[in-house]
């Protein structure tokens, strides 16, 4: 079940810094009665990874309930673009030219979305992303020529090293095409983010337990 009193710590973290990150509260892997326990606890804005999870858990709950937001934090294949748009509001895993091209493909749709681009900002052969060199003309592509929404970046950095360089990495690159939103942090490095300047941060573990 969703932990109320651990988002109540972050949000008082938050506070602390005197900002206004929002949090995305990661319910993949988790039940519909835990995202049903923590709408009732007041949380609005829920992550998932997978295009099917969240159509299976959020299509009735978003028509019950609509002030929910609903982020897209995991991969996302070409063939499931239009099914994205049909339940996500946020997208944070715009990463490449191709599936950009497949978003503008729908030109009705993604108006209404917004868009970040996921950086790849560890050089990570295992890990989604653009890579650092090449996020300023990708980013130039997307906002340009393709007219998509794009309000910001998000990054994974490296577990085993210190994510504050990573976090500020991506946000001189973010400072530098004039973007704002910079969605970086999880449960295990959600302080240092916020403290390198997080609009958003993707809580999951910290919130809904260990994934099942």
């Amino acid at each position: 079940m969703f932990d109320k009193s651990a988002y109540l710590d972050i949000i008082d973290f938050i506070k602390s810094k005197g900002l206004l990150t929002q949090v995305v509260s990661v319910s993949k892997n988790h039940s519909i009665e835990a995202v049903e326990h923590a709408i009732s606890e007041g949380i609005t804005v829920f992550g998932e990874n997978r295009v099917q999870e969240a159509i299976s858990k959020f299509s009735q709950i978003k028509q019950k309930f609509k002030n929910i937001q609903l982020h897209l934090t995991g991969p996302l294949q070409t063939n499931k673009v239009k099914s994205a748009l049909s339940i996500f509001d946020v997208i944070q895993t715009l990463d490449r030219e191709k599936l950009a091209k497949e978003f503008f493909k729908y030109p009705d749709l993604i108006k209404k979305k917004i868009f970040y681009i996921q950086v790849n900002i560890g050089s990570e052969k295992n890990k989604s992303g653009i890579l650092r060199e090449d996020a300023d003309q990708f980013i130039k592509y997307c906002v340009i020529d393709l007219k998509i929404h794009v309000v910001g970046l998000m990054c994974i950095p490296p577990i085993s090293r210190d994510p504050t360089m990573f976090f500020n990495e991506l946000k001189e690159i973010a400072s530098k095409n004039n973007l704002l939103g910079l969605s970086m942090g999880m449960s295990n490095d959600y302080k240092q983010a916020i403290e390198s300047g997080a609009t958003i941060v993707r809580v999951g573990t910290k919130l809904f337990g260990e994934r099942k």
